[in-house]
């Protein structure tokens, strides 16, 4: 199985530390937020800094460490209601989606946000007019996945736009690009209203996306007594990983661990392949 880390889950270091931490505790891959693993890069100056001189050096990290690049994250709301806002964060995607291929990156990963600040009527996962939105948006950034030869995988959230698997698969159904693609985060899709049928929604988004889901994110959750969610570590809360793991192994997808601290990173991986094993 080939399971990562986030890589600023890792022990604080340089990217070459970092990469050398995950690689002793056994993750065969990585997800890479640039602005989280390395000191001090911003988001924002992405459009010049994303250049061959970099790639250079994270090809050349990767590839000492023995570690692949699973997702290249660019975790930026493609749905600001702002034009001005929109366009500029557009920009930096498309200096993303350039730059996964120069270092050998899976994908570039994202979400589609909840619009805390919008003009919206509704909350997002309710509001046609917000889905619309960002439907134009992700349309504008996966012609420059094309262009890039990348891929744009979007992760799926109870709380945001794209917030059930029927609501991704419409997505996939209005923009049909080999070059949009799925992250599946099967935590991501539970609320602490539909948590008992935690199985039930897993197997509707295998279901309805496996087929298009290139990374999957790998965390586990707690309802707590308050009613709210809380996510964790794998092997620390309620999640069932055997439909999964399944998916994993059947497409060989890579997984990165999400919600782990260094002292626990590897023993959830250890936790997910001795499940792996009993398959």
């Amino acid at each position: 199985m080939n399971i990562g880390i986030r890589l600023h889950d890792t022990a604080h270091g340089t990217l070459e530390e970092r990469l050398r931490f995950a690689a002793a505790q056994g993750f065969s891959c990585e997800h890479l937020a640039l602005s989280k693993a390395m000191d001090g890069f911003r988001m924002e100056d992405a459009p010049q800094k994303l250049n061959e001189e970099l790639a250079a050096r994270v090809r050349e990290a990767h590839a000492a460490a023995g570690i692949g690049c699973a997702v290249l994250g660019c975790y930026l709301n493609l749905a600001d209601p702002d034009p001005e806002s929109r366009a500029r964060t557009q920009a930096i995607y498309r200096a993303h989606l350039r730059f996964a291929p120069m270092i050998g990156a899976g994908v570039v990963g994202t979400e589609t946000h909840a619009n805390p600040k919008s003009v919206f009527a509704k909350p997002a996962p309710e509001d046609e007019e917000a889905f619309r939105l960002f439907m134009d948006s992700l349309k504008i950034v996966v012609r420059d996945a094309e262009e890039a030869g990348a891929v744009l995988a979007v992760e799926p959230v109870w709380s945001h736009i794209v917030s059930t698997p029927e609501r991704a698969e419409r997505m996939m159904d209005e923009i049909p690009s080999d070059h949009l693609r799925i992250i599946l985060d099967a935590v991501n899709l539970i609320s602490p209203e539909n948590a008992g049928r935690a199985e039930e929604i897993i197997a509707d988004a295998i279901s309805r996306l496996g087929d298009r889901v290139r990374v999957l994110h790998m965390k586990d959750f707690t309802l707590t007594a308050e009613g709210t969610m809380e996510a964790s570590a794998c092997g620390t809360g309620s999640m069932r990983y055997e439909q999964l793991l399944a998916l994993a192994r059947k497409r060989n997808l890579p997984m990165t661990l999400e919600n782990t601290v260094p002292d626990n990173a590897e023993a959830a991986r250890l936790y997910l392949e001795q499940i792996a094993e009993g398959l």
